[in-house]
């Protein structure tokens, strides 16, 4: 089977990177992802990446506790450059180049994000990170995650989390929950499913980007996703549960 996209944005949870710990990155579930991603790219996919922080700080919780909430955000975008960073790491000892691209100027550590540059680096087959979320305190990585997909023509949206796709309901509460195989933006934002906030979801419908919600924890599920096999929940078709 051939690819299916050849350009694709993975949104990976910030939580994604701590593993079975309760706080921080586990330097081996980081390098597990790194060699998927090391092997998409191997194919000739084009790859870009949104991480989350919520494993270091999240703007919303810390906001909550008190903070004046864009100071939390803040926070909570200096956390994801260090899971960006911390990635980069893991692809260039897997031997992919990899730039970090950051929505807060940080120029000893990382280039500024440039659109243009963005994409010469992937035309190049270089991954590229986007770290500091859009830039704006206010906005999640998911919306972030969907405003640079539309930004550098991405086919497809990879939404990678801890569950196997978007259910009706909580399957850990409802054991009789059903998984959908495929959904509409409209059916998403109507019922107020958790798949992304409302903005990313908008931004994705209005820019025609397909979203695809996986279960990370499983090896070789990203390659399976590029390669157009049936996993998860595919946003972007009609409403159909499995």
């Amino acid at each position: 089977m051939g690819l299916t996209y050849q350009r694709v944005l993975l949104k990976l949870s910030g939580e994604a990177l701590m593993g079975e710990l309760s706080y921080g990155i586990d330097p081996a579930v980081v390098q597990s992802i790194a060699q998927e991603v090391a092997d998409i790219a191997a194919s000739g996919v084009q790859v870009a990446i949104v991480v989350g922080g919520g494993n270091i700080f999240r703007g919303v919780k810390g906001a909550a506790l008190g903070m004046d909430r864009a100071t939390a955000d803040y926070i909570g975008m200096i956390a994801t450059v260090m899971n960006a960073m911390t990635l980069q790491d893991a692809l260039e000892r897997a031997d992919v180049p990899t730039r970090v691209q950051t929505a807060i100027s940080m120029q000893e550590v990382a280039e500024p994000y440039i659109r243009r540059r963005a994409m010469r680096h992937l035309e190049k087959g270089r991954v590229v990170i986007f770290g500091a979320g859009s830039g704006n305190p206010f906005f999640t990585t998911d919306t972030t995650a969907a405003l640079r997909a539309a930004e550098i023509g991405a086919d497809v949206l990879f939404k990678a989390t801890k569950v196997d796709g978007v259910y009706d309901s909580d399957p850990d509460k409802n054991p009789n929950a059903k998984r959908y195989k495929t959904l509409t933006y409209g059916h998403i934002l109507t019922q107020e499913l958790r798949v992304m906030d409302s903005t990313a979801i908008s931004l994705c419908k209005d820019n025609n980007i397909p979203i695809i919600v996986f279960d990370l924890n499983v090896k070789g599920n990203i390659k399976r996703a590029v390669m157009g096999e049936q996993i998860g929940t595919l946003v972007g078709g009609s409403c159909e549960v499995s």
